[in-house]
């Protein structure tokens, strides 16, 4: 999901400033660094200017003593020139940097507070894009930004009034050019601009392209889909060679146009100036403090343009940044909203409907049953019925479109949503595992527990065993989401997590459906162990998973249409009645 909004540069000024509230002072020090700089570079003309003068007016004057000072004064400039840039090059770096890690912890943080809807339609590649290539350009852009246009500003006003005071009509001239300089290169940085976001969203689909490859390199080999994948990522390649050949082609010209004023400002400061050292309405000194100062200003003019290219992508970074920002947090704890204290489990569905935010999928429509304090039950149904879904509902990983949902006598709503998440416990069938270690995986479960806790649920869930039978034991290494571990063991590790966790709801989600019958059987007697003493919703197409709930609900798009124990609902020889007769012709 690309934002195709655009946002004006003032607009991203103003919401880039604060960050640099907490660096006011580094700041303010490297823009007075910039400052003595810019004397250094201004002096040089004047110097060479009563250099030449003194020798041309009176050649006596111009004695050996005289010119030590003046050199000494111009060496000692140096040296502070020096010590101010090194002090700008360095902490003035330091400072983007904090700057970028700062945006780049908010662009994180307001990420974890988004709902399933954004991240079900923004691929994870731009995301990863966003706080990582894109904010690299605003360490640099947040540094040299206040820099060169405050030494463009102090360089350009100075050598205007020096130059002015030497000779009004060719300052003119020379000022005269420059609008017309910025006019055309205003044009061409909208289409840098213009490409520099497009290049940052095609980068995005080229990482995105490659984390879906590589993640599902097991499919693609299964299928020997190798060239299909091959061929999908030149696409993706050389659209981006494309869009960044663009981009250089604009910074050529781009360049160029600079380089072409810069000939038009020297030629009429040689050619009018000339005619006016002719005419005697300049001195050769005066000219080549001219020159000097022309060629300062050029350079200052020169830079301060092609820093638009950093400008450009700066702002395009912290655009794309903003965008993130600004995605709206549509599950949040209400203002009111309070921890649960002992959380025991009575659940309650009140005329609850709910449709999708993003694409407005109907689910399901005025839902109403009641789950105990407890109580096992279990959801059947055909996919898409909205089992899944209505469990999502509960922990409000979405809200529902209408109609509440009570947890102990209390709307969801009323709780925060850490106390809520922290009282239920889920198990899907699709196990994530971090990248880390076995002990690491099932101590995510709650942070702070010891080792021999840690340990203990591992039992419970009937890991311990084949844990303690690896390499390296509960320190092995899992690897990229668990892929050196077999289903059932990183089943029975998701288990043991949950068991840590201790929650008074547990939530299962197909949690057996993917498993071999060994590995089922096994991870069974685990959630048996888990269920018992809690309220526990089972979603499940094994009947034989379920036939022991206290209660089987069968979901459909008209809702619950029944309800009861396994033998009531043969009994009633409807539609779980034919599920079950399916089943047993499978086996």
């Amino acid at each position: 999901m690309e934002e195709k909004r655009k946002l004006k540069s003032s607009a991203l000024i103003k919401r880039f400033l604060p960050y640099y509230k907490k660096y006011w002072k580094t700041l303010c020090l490297d823009l007075f660094c910039a400052s003595l700089t810019t004397v250094c570079e201004i002096v040089l003309p004047l110097i060479m200017r009563e250099i030449t003068n003194t020798a041309q007016s009176n050649l006596a004057a111009l004695t050996i003593s005289f010119v030590l000072r003046v050199g000494l004064l111009y060496f000692v400039l140096r040296i502070i020139d020096s010590a101010a840039y090194y002090y700008m090059a360095y902490t003035g770096h330091v400072m983007g940097t904090k700057i970028e890690t700062d945006m780049r912890r908010d662009a994180y943080a307001h990420l974890q507070e988004l709902s399933n809807t954004y991240f079900n339609n923004t691929k994870v590649g731009q995301i990863m894009g966003r706080i990582t290539n894109d904010l690299f350009d605003v360490t640099e852009f947040s540094h040299h930004c206040p820099e060169e246009f405050l030494i463009a500003g102090l360089k350009g006003i100075v050598s205007f009034i020096i130059l002015m005071s030497i000779n009004v009509p060719l300052t003119v001239i020379i000022f005269l050019i420059i609008p017309i300089m910025f006019v055309v290169c205003r044009k061409l940085n909208k289409r840098m601009r213009s490409t520099f976001r497009k290049q940052r969203q095609l980068i995005g689909e080229l990482n995105a392209r490659i984390e879906d490859s590589l993640l599902g390199q097991k499919v693609v080999k299964a299928f020997a889909n190798e060239e299909v994948e091959k061929a999908k990522f030149e696409v993706d390649n050389k659209n981006y060679f494309s869009i960044k050949k663009l981009s250089y082609k604009y910074m050529g010209a781009f360049s160029t146009t600079t380089r072409m004023f810069d000939g038009i400002m020297y030629s009429a400061v040689v050619i009018a100036g000339t005619i006016f050292l002719i005419k005697g309405s300049i001195t050769i000194g005066d000219l080549i403090a001219y020159l000097l100062y022309v060629t300062t200003f050029i350079a200052t003019v020169r830079r301060i343009i092609e820093f638009s290219e950093q400008f450009q992508r700066g702002m395009t970074g912290i655009e794309r940044f903003v965008e993130i920002i600004d995605a709206d947090i549509e599950i949040f704890d209400e203002p009111d909203a309070t921890d649960i204290a002992n959380p025991k489990g009575d659940i309650e569905f009140k005329n609850v409907s709910f449709e999708y935010p993003d694409d407005h999928n109907h689910v399901f429509k005025d839902l109403n049953f009641s789950i105990k304090e407890g109580e096992k039950v279990a959801f059947v149904g055909p996919s898409g019925g909205g089992k899944t879904t209505l469990c999502n509902l509960i922990p409000r990983f979405y809200d529902v479109t209408d109609g509440e949902i009570f947890l102990d006598g209390k709307n969801v709503k009323a709780y925060t949503l850490k106390s809520l998440r922290k009282s239920i416990g889920m198990v899907q069938q699709d196990v994530y595992l971090f990248s880390g270690t076995v002990y690491e995986n099932i101590a995510y479960g709650r942070q702070g527990a010891s080792r021999e806790e840690v340990i203990e649920a591992a039992k419970k869930a009937g890991a311990h065993e084949f844990v303690t039978a690896l390499k390296d034991g509960y320190d092995t290494y899992v690897g990229e989401r668990g892929v050196k571990l077999s289903g059932g063991q990183k089943q029975r590790i998701s288990i043991a997590r949950v068991f840590l966790k201790n929650p008074p709801i547990i939530i299962l989600d197909e949690a057996t459906s993917a498993l071999d019958n060994e590995s089922e059987f096994e991870v069974a007697k685990s959630l048996n162990k888990l269920s018992i003493g809690r309220t526990t919703i089972t979603i499940a197409h094994r009947l034989s998973t379920i036939r022991n709930a206290d209660r089987i609900m069968v979901l459909t798009e008209d809702g619950i249409v029944e309800q009861g124990s396994h033998a009531e609902l043969l009994k009633l020889n409807g539609i779980y009645a034919k599920f079950n007769q399916m089943a047993s012709e499978l086996e």
